[in-house]
């Protein structure tokens, strides 16, 4: 054998040893990487009931300069290190682009610091933690972070959706973008014969998570408490100052029997109802963001890291089947399998699809919205996306366990998903 193919051999031997040592799956994501997305801190607010809940008079902007000085003394970072903020949000005119870099710079950070608003409905709060994720991974910022928000008290209703042209109504396909999310629910679960039953069960299942975790203090390290909050009582129509410290929409005692006397929202021999479909709610979230580097660099204490996410499309008749669908391809892109995953947060939007997908998919009932979902305590739509993140953060590091996804249902047909890593 010639020289050049002796060292072409023991090339190719390299190569293939090396390939060998290269962890897959599960033990791939779990290695550290000075490169990594990291994140240093992850909260929310409570969310509380739409028109009635302790935050019902509270802007959204108010929300959010809440959440972003919290955010800023739980981390103890210095705010004028922040670069760029993205901020999901679905109902306020104008993205809530104003209001939004005038809430950050209230908040304490400086003006150097760049805000957007974002809209990818309710993935929105994940697309802002997304968008800035890929920011720091390609060098555009080092430091960023990811939030949602909504005051559905006050901006929910039929304005939020404009008329459709002529032109958008003559597309076949187009023209079911419009169609109410509760129709289309209601026809997809008869479609793919998800039952009454099998709604009102999961929907009850999901409230006495909730209502138990909630008593054993299991969102206390999420959430960040509002003091002296000014609040209207509906009933008396009288201003009081009330601290709003816990998701007010939990209940207790919720059955699927008591669920099953509740009357139909969508068909009279429907299904969907108030108590199985996600409740009308107020909050907001927010995600600290940088590379491992810079967070050691900094001193930051590392909570997890961000590893990769999928944004999809389906019909828009079919919106509800979104996670089934971007759930495999941001597992296929992190490299890991879905008994990979110690905990899924998937959007409860309805009972129907919600259970749809986790059947379909073929996942552990027992590892899906451990304590309760949307369902249970609610569904600001932009701020939903951020914070499954400090729930699932908050649910990793208080069982132990290190790997999850976060997913949701998309209206107008599409479906986002992400995979992070618990430190």
């Amino acid at each position: 054998m010639s020289k050049p193919q002796i060292r072409l051999s023991q090339l190719q031997s390299h190569l293939s040893s090396s390939e060998a040592d290269i962890p897959r799956g599960r033990e791939s994501i779990l290695l550290r990487s000075p490169d990594d997305i990291v994140i240093t801190s992850a909260l929310r607010t409570p969310f509380t009931r739409g028109g009635k809940g302790g935050l019902k008079d509270v802007p959204a902007a108010d929300l959010l300069v809440h959440t972003f000085k919290s955010l800023i003394e739980r981390s103890k970072l210095d705010p004028a290190l922040v670069e760029d903020v993205a901020v999901g949000s679905v109902l306020p005119p104008g993205g809530g682009a104003t209001e939004f870099r005038a809430a950050a710079l209230v908040a304490g950070f400086p003006e150097s610091a760049a805000v957007k608003s974002v809209n990818r409905q309710c993935s929105s709060g994940l697309q802002a933690c997304v968008d800035i994720a890929n920011a720091i991974k390609v060098g555009m910022i080092d430091i960023g972070v990811g939030a949602g928000v909504e005051s559905m008290s006050s901006q929910y209703g039929p304005d939020a959706v404009t008329e459709f042209s002529e032109l958008l109504e003559s597309h076949p396909e187009a023209k079911n973008c419009k169609v109410p999310m509760g129709l289309l629910s209601e026809k997809m679960a008869k479609d793919r014969n998800i039952t009454r039953a099998d709604q009102d069960a999961f929907a009850a299942g999901s409230y006495q998570k909730a209502i138990r975790a909630q008593r054993e203090g299991k969102f206390d390290g999420e959430i960040s408490p509002l003091k002296g909050v000014k609040w209207v009582d509906p009933k008396m129509d009288e201003e009081k100052v009330v601290d709003v410290a816990k998701d007010d929409g939990t209940r207790d005692g919720i059955t699927a029997e008591s669920l099953g006397k509740l009357k139909p929202a969508f068909a009279k021999d429907g299904g969907i109802h108030a108590g199985n479909a996600s409740q009308v709610s107020d909050g907001a979230a927010a995600v600290l963001m940088m590379k491992r580097s810079t967070a050691e660099r900094l001193g930051q204490k590392i909570v997890g890291k961000f590893v990769a996410s999928a944004v999809v499309g389906v019909k828009p008749l079919l919106m509800g089947i979104g996670p089934w669908k971007a759930i495999p391809v941001a597992l296929q892109k992190a490299g890991i399998s879905k008994d990979d995953v110690d905990v899924y947060e998937i959007n409860e939007a309805f009972a129907s699809q919600c259970l749809w997908c986790i059947r379909e998919l073929g996942l552990d009932h027992g590892k899906v919205n451990p304590n309760g979902g949307a369902i249970a305590f609610g569904h600001p739509l932009g701020c939903t996306g951020a914070r499954q993140v400090a729930t699932l953060f908050n649910e990793l590091g208080r069982t132990g366990k290190k790997i999850g996804v976060t997913s949701m249902c998309v209206g107008t047909g599409m479906g986002m998903a992400a995979v992070w890593v618990k430190e």
